[in-house]
Parts: structure tokens; C-alpha cells; sequence
């Protein structure tokens, strides 16, 4: 009885967090290019209560083991593409396949996004591209991108090269837009604000020519909506509260049945 009470008890934690976890992404389902989480679970050791025993072609061919429950063993990022949704703004731009923006935060480290919402920050005669935040959108160089103040009509190519109007009329390219890409996307570190880190574990972020034929394009004028799908959530979270309660009334069931056995006697 014992183990059926540790091994319920460890469902209810695992749903709880799945549960933490479907909450979190239907609270983003409006969040531009937000990517939904999906929790995942291992089964935990198994007691062998008897081994198989198989001699000579007789005896019993199958182990009697009871598992003790179950644990998470990761929360993995769903990075598949959200639908473009038109804004009719410049500025806003989106990644129409794989890949990543860096900019730059406040503690100068280079961090990494799929949010392209990106805002002109003036500071007298010159902009600088930033995200919503204030931080500095970076080049191809590593460099952030700045502006004349007198410059205007600013666009930019499905490869990210980014051209404006001069008072003159002539148009000149301003800087590329540094897109990025990794080999294990999951292993990237969320650091909320829609930012992500490189680790050891994404690896080291590689541009175009390294990821030949898996880079998005920029398509200027679009935001990149969320992943999540709100019926698939609210089916999940479903399945999650159901596996919660029938985790209780496991632990009920051991309980009562732990009761009897302390009162055989009375």
C-alpha cells in the first residue's frame, strides 16, 4: 500500500506540473511568436518482486516487477512556425521558416529571438533599431543598426538587407540583419521577453551559409504569431486534470485499504 501511495502521489506532482505547463501556454497564446512548451515524463526505478526463470526451455519466462511511479524529465520548446500575421508596419518584420534575430541586452551579452516587432530609437540625429524593450537590434557584424535621422522608407529583402531612402531619392543599404540558427534549438536558455541564450547544449549559433536550405526568409510587414493551438491546450489540460483526480482517488483507495488492514483486529 505504501507504494501505491508514493507512486499516486508522484502522478499528481507530474500532472500539477503538466498542468503548470499548458497554463503557461495558453497565458502567451497572444504573445508574438511565442512557442509553445510541451511537458515530458520517465517512469521511475522498478521493484523486481521475481525474476524470469527459464531452464532448459521450462520455467517462468516473464520478470514480476512494480514500477513507483513517474517524474519529468524535461519541458521541451515547440519551435514550429506560428502563422504571419500582416501589420502593415515597416518596422515589423518575421521570420518565414527557421531561424533567430540577435540583439542586444542590457548586460552586452547577445541573446536571440523570433520576435521581429522591432521599434526606432532616436536619440537626436541618429535611430538605432531596437526591440520593444529598448534592446539593440544587431547586424550580420555583431554591430547594432542605427539610422540617419533624415533617412526614411525603410525596407528590407527576404534576406534580411536592409535599405533606405536618402533626401536625395537614391536608395542605399543601411546593414544586413543578423539571422541566426542552431543546431539543437532546445537546448537554447529562455530568458523571458521573448529571448533566448545560446548554450552547449543549442551550440554555437550559425548563420545562413551554415545552415544552407533551413533559414527562414524576412518578410517585412508580418509579426509571427504563437504557436499554440487554444483546443489542443484545453483537450490537454483535460486529460491532465482527469489523470490528477484518478491519482487521488488512488491515494483514497490505498488509504481506506491501509485502514481496514489496521482494524482487522478490532
Amino acid at each position: 500500500m505504501i507504494r501505491a501511495l508514493w507512486s499516486a502521489a508522484s502522478g499528481m506532482n507530474a500532472q500539477q506540473l503538466n498542468v503548470d505547463v499548458i497554463s503557461n501556454n495558453l497565458a502567451n497564446v497572444n504573445t508574438t511568436s511565442f512557442k509553445r512548451d510541451r511537458a515530458e515524463f520517465q517512469d521511475l526505478m522498478y521493484q523486481t518482486l521475481q525474476t524470469e526463470d527459464v531452464n532448459a526451455g521450462q520455467g517462468k519466462p516473464v520478470n514480476m516487477q512494480v514500477g513507483v511511479g513517474v517524474r519529468p524529465s524535461a519541458i521541451v520548446k515547440d519551435f514550429s512556425e506560428g502563422s504571419l500575421q500582416e501589420t502593415d508596419n515597416p518596422l515589423d518584420v518575421a521570420l518565414d521558416g527557421e531561424g533567430f534575430f540577435a540583439v542586444l541586452g542590457p548586460d552586452g551579452n547577445t541573446y536571440y529571438t523570433r520576435d521581429g516587432s522591432f521599434k526606432l530609437s532616436v536619440d537626436q540625429n541618429t535611430a538605432t533599431l531596437t526591440t520593444a524593450d529598448g534592446y539593440p537590434v544587431l547586424d550580420d557584424g555583431g554591430n547594432p543598426i542605427t539610422f540617419d535621422s533624415t533617412q526614411k522608407d525603410i525596407s528590407i529583402s527576404p534576406l534580411g538587407v536592409i535599405s533606405v531612402k536618402n533626401p536625395d531619392g537614391t536608395q542605399q543599404d543601411i546593414a544586413t540583419l543578423g539571422i541566426y540558427n542552431f543546431q539543437n534549438p532546445n537546448g537554447l536558455l529562455n530568458k523571458g521577453n521573448n529571448l533566448y541564450e545560446a548554450t552547449a547544449a543549442s551550440g554555437a549559433p550559425g548563420t545562413r551559409d551554415d545552415f544552407q536550405g533551413k533559414m527562414g526568409n524576412v518578410v517585412q510587414g508580418f509579426l509571427e504569431t504563437s504557436n499554440v493551438q487554444v483546443v489542443n491546450e484545453m483537450v490537454n489540460m483535460i486529460a491532465a486534470q482527469r489523470a490528477y483526480e484518478l491519482n487521488s482517488k488512488a491515494i483514497q483507495a490505498a488509504d481506506d485499504m491501509l485502514s481496514i488492514a489496521n482494524n482487522l483486529r478490532r
